[in-house]
């Protein structure tokens, strides 16, 4: 069975059907503190960077020293009372969480790593906070889903039951929803948005035991690179740091976010550390292991020390295929090369970007245009066309080698008979971007579409 089919597989399966066969046991919590994150082996190498003075430490502690106002002033605190063993550092922790700290996500770690300084008075006034998250409304998006599992695992040895009962509601109530929105592709994971994804990962895994990725393995197993992908080819100069930017709907109207930028790398770090022994996310450490691209301000660098792991190994993100089809989510990213200069295309939430010589265009998959053609893959629109031909490349003095081509603007779910020059002709189904994907087309060949009569 081919990739495709194994996505359309996935995709046909009842969410209801996965759903249980893919259940934690139960949802207590058994862990001991620290519970998020800090895991013992975590902890141990985050000393040991401090030991060795460690750039990614002697940054933190540059800024530290500095007083440099951290965008988010609660969890570096706990962060550096927890590898230096700073009380000074764990009580600014305290006393911003239980006096102006607003953040579940924060509060809930400075009271997780901190707890052996609190007084009666801290206690009761953060977790009063946390337990006001849980009885709030049911989440709704990645953040706040992350957020109140934060909450019950910090305050689950005061009360395990209720934070029982919250882990399991998280589950149920969205988790499970999420996953059905994703296997029909009305949801996707913007780069941003993955740091959520993965800090609520890794807090199930560490405090409830369960894999959160085994609910719908296929699309797991695809992101990393997918996520790598969905970047603009060249970085953006920061002052304190290069960033690259990850693909974005609005780019063009504000410009490069580097609150999403810090996210999407936040997100990295922490997919290796989650699974550092997938091929995938080998490939991923290649990625980030660049020191040009190490988060130095004060906006990233508690993230850059948490997840960080430069002696975990990596593989040459350059072995990464420069096309990525995402069938199960219908987007797709090619590049031409690995070189900041490279031209990049993506196609996601319904917009088709061009990125070339320094700036983004939108191109509308709806209408007619001429093919795509960046030598590693073709792109033709087909809305209003249904024959094509292959552009004529030649290689490393190979004459018309074959590429990937991917037709794009087709009926989502629509079954099309496809026809390429001396091979049979084949039934394919646009996937859910309404994209259709033959790998190895040779150059010059004839294309041919038509929708599959219906009966």
């Amino acid at each position: 069975m081919n990739r495709r089919a194994v996505c359309l597989t996935l995709l046909s399966l009842p969410a209801a059907r996965l759903a249980a066969q893919n259940r934690p046991d139960g949802f207590r919590v058994y862990s001991d503190a620290p519970r998020l994150f800090l895991r013992p082996a975590r902890l141990k190498l985050l000393r040991r960077e401090r030991e060795r003075q460690s750039l990614r430490w002697e940054q933190f502690e540059s800024l530290w020293a500095g007083n440099a106002p951290f965008a988010e002033p609660g969890w570096p605190a706990a962060l550096r009372y927890q590898i230096a063993q700073d009380e000074a550092a764990g009580k600014k922790a305290i006393a911003w969480a239980a006096g102006p700290g607003t953040d579940i996500r924060q509060i809930a770690l400075v009271a997780d790593w901190c707890a052996p300084l609190f007084s009666g008075t801290d206690q009761s006034r953060i977790f009063g906070k946390l337990q006001r998250s849980l009885a709030g409304l049911a989440p709704k998006t990645l953040a706040e889903a992350r957020n109140r599992v934060f909450a019950a695992v910090a305050i689950s040895e005061a009360q395990p039951d209720l934070a029982e009962k919250a882990l399991g509601a998280v589950f149920d109530g969205f988790w499970l929803g999420f996953i059905a929105s994703l296997r029909a592709a009305k949801a996707r994971v913007p780069n941003a948005d993955a740091c959520a994804l993965l800090e609520l990962l890794h807090a199930f895994r560490d405090n409830v035991g369960f894999d959160l990725r085994d609910t719908f393995p296929g699309w797991f197993k695809e992101y990393p690179l997918v996520h790598l992908m969905a970047h603009y080819p060249p970085p953006f100069p920061a002052s304190e740091n290069e960033y690259r930017v990850p693909a974005d709907t609005e780019i063009d109207k504000r410009g490069p976010d580097l609150n999403k930028a810090v996210l999407s790398r936040a997100a990295e770090l922490a997919m290796v550390a989650f699974d550092s022994n997938a091929p995938e996310t080998q490939l991923l450490q290649g990625f980030l292991m660049n020191d040009r691209f190490v988060m130095r301000g004060t906006a990233g660098i508690a993230y850059e020390l948490l997840w960080a792991n430069p002696y975990q190994p990596g593989l040459s993100y350059y072995h990464v295929p420069l096309a990525q089809h995402d069938a199960i989510g219908g987007q797709l990213f090619v590049r031409s090369a690995w070189e900041d200069n490279a031209s990049w295309i993506g196609f996601f939430d319904g917009q088709l970007q061009l990125f070339a010589d320094g700036s983004v265009t939108r191109v509308d998959p709806k209408l007619a245009h001429e093919p795509m053609d960046i030598e590693e893959a073709t792109i033709f629109f087909a809305r209003n066309a249904n024959k094509f031909r292959v552009p004529r490349h030649k290689t490393e003095g190979v004459e018309d080698p074959a590429v990937d081509v991917f037709i794009v603007g087709l009926e989502p779910g629509r079954p099309y008979h496809v026809e390429v020059d001396s091979e049979e002709m084949s039934e394919e189904i646009a996937d859910p971007g309404g994209i259709i994907f033959l790998p190895g087309v040779p150059g010059g060949a004839g294309v041919r579409l038509g929708l599959r009569p219906t009966s």
